[in-house]
């Protein structure tokens, strides 16, 4: 099919399914490692590694042996019964997680475990209320989406009675400080609950969040955040559910993002990193959980609950996981990615801050350092430079937060990947940033 004639199709038989209703410019032909080739012979590296899923890169020799071997043998089945994969990729995740933490649910998307999640606290407090992070990202679909604040609410009639937003913790912008001017998140914290308290009907469900706000702004909780918040949700009857879509399996050098804290969530959403690319999720809780939930009749049956095949892929990825010890391995790339991108801050004058933990790093442009006047136009600019010169860069799509850049390359990346993508960077900002100043 000619370009021409793709690029036509294309505007008249698709969806147009994100706000900004642009597609990447180029026809993607395939995906190796950590790049992306076009249909006019061009290569792309991809320093979001897909959607923030392909952790292992683009066709993985594993994951692609596990596909072709298992597409042959048994591939999908009624959802009332169960395989051998499945089985072991839950008993596995279950032992690669702190006590009580041993009961999979397997589904598919980040938003379908999201929901099952939410569907679950409900069920078992016998309450309504959920708690989320004013810039969450949680998924599309119903408890989900009324869960989630960063965009997508407007234009589509009431959210589910129930949902409250609570500020989010931003130490490069924040909202109440100290003496010092740094984020007071304590009093921040006690600030969000005293406006929950005046609000809420005393039916606390859950509390919902990111260990890193991704869609937000990629933005780390404080140390010490997560225990305060689990206490205070604990402390009105709740569940606190962590959605580690981003931030599980190795991907911020930890196998999982709570682990720095200490936390151990009630309930443990996991997904994109999980299928490393596939339509893999997984909802993790305690027995105790799911005993009550069972004893109420928890119903969340869908066509794709516990497929054997994406679960054998799921198995495969722990398995590159381990034999490679990719957790060492993102928290030393992730330590390389962020000294280049720090060093890029002393040479271009609109790096506002670097952020992140391990390979999920932000890079917040701005016009000014002074006020930190955020650079959307400077944003989408130096993305499409970056893409003339061969990387594929993923900018926040929020109103004012259009000069973040998300990058989470593959945890398979190589030192000289991670640099070449560094260099691109570095040039299409000195490219860029002089049309802004």
């Amino acid at each position: 099919m000619a370009a021409d004639s793709f690029w036509s199709d294309a505007e008249r038989h698709l969806v147009r399914y994100s706000g900004a209703g642009r597609f990447v410019p180029e026809i993607i032909e395939r995906a190796e490692g950590s790049f992306v080739f076009t249909a006019d012979g061009r290569r792309l590296l991809d320093f979001t590694s897909g959607q923030m899923s392909a952790i292992l890169g683009h066709s993985h020799p594993a994951v692609v042996a596990t596909v072709q071997r298992q597409a042959a043998t048994l591939d999908h089945l009624f959802s009332g019964m169960l395989s051998r994969p499945v089985v072991e990729l839950a008993r596995r995740l279950a032992e690669s997680l702190p006590e009580p933490l041993s009961k999979v649910l397997l589904l598919t998307t980040g938003a379908e475990s999201n929901e099952a999640a939410i569907r679950m606290a409900k069920l078992v407090t016998g309450r309504h209320e959920v708690i989320s992070f004013a810039r969450s990202w949680h998924g599309m679909t119903q408890a989900a989406a009324n869960a989630t604040y960063s965009s997508g609410r407007k234009g589509y009639g009431p959210a589910s009675p129930g949902n409250f937003a609570i500020p989010t913790p931003n130490a490069y912008r924040p909202d109440f400080t100290d003496e010092r001017g740094e984020l007071d998140w304590r009093r921040q914290l006690d600030f969000s609950f005293e406006l929950f308290d005046a609000q809420s009907v005393g039916s606390l469900a859950a509390c919902i969040v990111e260990p890193i706000l991704s869609s937000g702004g990629v933005l780390d909780l404080p140390p010490g955040y997560l225990a305060a918040l689990r206490d205070k949700v604990h402390e009105r009857g709740g569940l606190l559910i962590l959605d580690e879509a981003q931030t599980g399996l190795c991907r911020t050098g930890d196998w999982y993002a709570f682990q720095r804290d200490g936390v151990t969530p009630d309930i443990l959403t996991l997904s994109k990193t999980l299928g490393a690319g596939l339509p893999l999720a997984a909802v993790v809780t305690s027995p105790e959980i799911e005993q009550t939930a069972h004893e109420r009749g928890f119903l969340f049956f869908t066509t794709h609950v516990s497929d054997p095949l994406v679960a054998a892929v799921g198995n495969t990825v722990l398995d590159v996981l381990e034999a490679d010890k990719l957790d060492h391995r993102a928290r030393e790339l992730g330590t390389h990615l962020a000294g280049g991108l720090r060093d890029l801050a002393n040479r271009h004058a609109v790096v506002g801050d670097v952020r992140g933990r391990g390979l999920l790093v932000g890079l917040e442009l701005v016009l000014d350092r002074a006020t930190k006047r955020p650079a959307d136009e400077l944003g989408a600019a130096v993305t499409q430079r970056c893409l003339e010169l061969g990387l594929h860069m993923n900018v926040v799509q929020l109103p004012g937060m259009g000069g973040v850049f998300r990058i989470a390359p593959a945890l398979t990346s190589t030192t000289e990947e991670l640099d070449l993508g560094l260099e691109i960077l570095d040039r299409a900002i000195g490219d860029v940033a002089p049309r802004f100043s």
